[in-house]
């Protein structure tokens, strides 16, 4: 089996790359993109024109900037921050403190293809909220810095104010490069709802066009955020708007399928000799034009459809109705009974384009005042809230079964969860229908402002209300019912913070002294004052292991401290030790077989030790 030294690593888009190889797999050699012959291979469906030629499509300045941004690794890691969360030791439920961008980076590898529903609100452009202000060239530590950064007033330094160049450009520069990551979570039947408002709907649709295709556009709802309306000046210069809307996207055409809601039983209220039934009149339609005329026009029970008209069922339908002595004529009409059996005894309402119910899908003010009951306070600094029912509705429609049979355990992302309206909506209906649904939502630590009420009320980040949220959503949940025994009412937190892998720096120096000292840096390689319990979740990532896999120590294991790694979602085993030196004992009884993967430092083993590992499974070494 292989050897190899573990270092951080990352692939822009794997699934297209993987995709592209099986279409022309002789344009690839070393694993690396020969793009002569991918011309040759794709002959009349490449592009002549050069650079400066016109396309279709939205353009701007900084979207090749943006577009690279995606594919720039992460220097960041993700460590867990034990005490934040509730019922840590077996929720599969996950907060995210950290920048967006990092940390869907930080999720390719090990949730690619995983996630059923995206839902996000992201800032609206209105001039005045926060704008991530990416920087291409060190995004870690722009995040690092920026959760510090205000001035001495407690204001944010970073809106985005029409006044400044490229309004419109940065937004989009701040969009591409998250909606494109997040396109690579979806599961083949997944689905990702965008809310917006009209200030950049327009640019927003010409986006997604492009990242998830025109053809997955399932459609727009409009959203009734407020029904009251507001008196102020500019109501004087401007329309007021009352709507929102939601942009919905596949991730692949006939993929996904939407639940319908029931809305009602049929009521069978007649009974006989076999039991309840209701009457159904055998209806008629014009027979103009329509193929099979003569077929549907016949009598029953003496009875003919009138001149020009055809029945609606056809002569074996009728027939198996008479048979069973089911059809009734009165006053020169026909009618069937149908019983239970017949049909679904269901109505089903559609899933409708435009939420205009204040009570079935609240508005922003509903929204506001869930929050401020369940943090008991007024001032928590959120204005335009989104409902939980809005987005109860949203995952009842994407991600409910009819089938009791089978498990609801889908895993649902918001990476702009502001005050954790998602999560609380996961638990709510995981509550209501007995499902298994997890949460991952990913906030940025983004402070508070010093002279406002959510600072005086105690919280000094938007993520601290968020977190908060969820624990008392937890504690009433767990106080309104009898608990189901598998029901996951717990979150356990993470934070982003740099990687435990030293970061090699090009050194641009002539002094050779230097250039030495760099190497021997760099000879060990990680950070000083590593934690093995922050560079496992680290390594978990690298290996595609989620963040809610099962970590266990093996206590078979006398000498050496030995963790076992396991995942729903990985057929092998991960198994790691950290320890500075691993015994013979444990490598005469390591159990590793197959496709599994044992990682320890490189200078735990010596050679021999390491071939002896390799003959057993795949080794990597820190």
């Amino acid at each position: 089996m292989p050897y190899e030294r573990l270092r951080p690593s990352f692939v822009f888009d794997e699934e297209r790359l993987k995709q592209l190889q099986q279409i022309a797999p002789e344009a690839f050699a070393d694993g690396k993109i020969n793009w002569e012959v991918l011309k040759e291979s794709l002959g009349e469906y490449t592009e002549e024109e050069g650079s400066e030629a016109e396309h279709f499509g939205l353009f701007w300045p900084g979207k090749r900037e943006a577009r690279k941004i995606a594919s720039i690794p992460s220097k960041g890691a993700l460590i867990p921050a034990k005490g934040e969360g509730v019922n840590e030791e077996t929720t599969k439920n996950i907060l995210i403190e950290g920048e967006n961008l990092e940390v869907l980076k930080l999720l390719q590898k090990s949730y690619a293809g995983k996630i059923k529903m995206i839902y996000i609100d992201p800032p609206y452009n209105t001039g005045n909220d926060f704008i991530y202000d990416d920087n291409f060239t060190e995004p870690l530590e722009e995040y690092l810095k920026y959760t510090g950064q205000m001035d001495e007033e407690g204001k944010l330094l970073t809106t985005n104010k029409r006044a400044d160049g490229r309004f419109h450009s940065k937004w989009l520069s701040m969009m591409y490069p998250r909606l494109s990551l997040a396109r690579n979570l979806l599961r083949d039947d997944g689905v990702i709802f965008i809310s917006i408002d009209n200030n950049e709907d327009s640019n927003l649709r010409k986006l997604c066009d492009e990242i998830f295709g025109e053809e997955n556009f399932i459609g727009n709802i409009t959203w009734e955020k407020r029904t009251i309306s507001q008196n102020t000046e500019t109501a004087r210069d401007q329309f007021q708007s009352k709507t929102e809307y939601i942009f919905v996207y596949k991730k692949l055409v006939d993929k996904m399928r939407f639940n319908l809601e029931i809305t009602g039983e049929k009521e069978y209220d007649l009974t006989d000799e076999k039991g309840k039934y209701r009457e159904k009149l055998v209806e008629e339609m014009s027979s103009l034009g329509m193929r099979g005329r003569e077929t549907m026009i016949f009598p029953i029970q003496g009875v003919k459809p009138r001149e020009g008209k055809q029945w609606q069922i056809g002569r074996e339908q009728v027939q198996l109705f008479e048979t069973r002595g089911d059809i009734i004529v009165k006053s020169g009409k026909v009618y069937l009974k149908m019983r239970p059996d017949d049909e679904t005894n269901e109505k089903f309402a559609p899933f409708w384009s435009h939420f205009f119910d204040k009570d079935a899908y609240g508005t922003a003010e509903t929204g506001k005042a869930e929050l401020s009951d369940i943090l008991e306070t007024k001032a928590h600094g959120f204005e335009t809230v989104k409902p939980v029912t809005l987005i109860r509705k949203l995952l009842f429609h994407v991600s409910s079964t009819n089938d009791i049979k089978l498990e609801n355990n889908d895993l649902i992302l918001d990476f702009f969860s502001g005050s954790a309206t998602t999560a609380h909506a996961v638990l709510e209906i995981n509550k209501q229908d007995k499902g298994k649904r997890r949460f991952i939502i990913v906030q940025l630590p983004e402070p508070c402002s010093h002279d406002s009420g959510t600072f005086r009320a105690g919280y000094k980040t938007i993520s601290e209300i968020g977190k908060e949220r969820i624990r008392r959503v937890i504690k009433k949940l767990k106080k309104e019912s009898k608990r189901n025994p598998e029901e996951d009412l717990g979150f356990k937190v993470f934070m982003l913070e740099k990687s435990n892998f030293k970061q090699w720096q090009d050194y641009k120096g002539k002094d050779p002294k230097e250039l030495i000292s760099l190497f021997k840096e760099h000879e060990t390689p990680l950070t000083e004052g590593w934690k093995p319990e922050n560079l496992l979740i680290e390594v978990m990532l690298q290996e595609g292991f989620p963040l809610d896999s099962e970590i266990a120590e093996l206590k078979e294991y006398k000498k050496n401290s030995v963790m076992l790694v396991t995942s729903e979602f990985c057929e092998h085993k991960l198994l790691v030790c950290f320890d500075k030196k691993i015994y013979q004992e444990t490598i005469n009884a390591l159990n590793i077989q197959g496709e599994d993967i044992f990682v320890c430092l490189d200078s735990a083993l010596s050679d021999e030790q390491k071939i002896t590992l390799s003959d057993k499974g795949f080794l990597k070494t820190i």
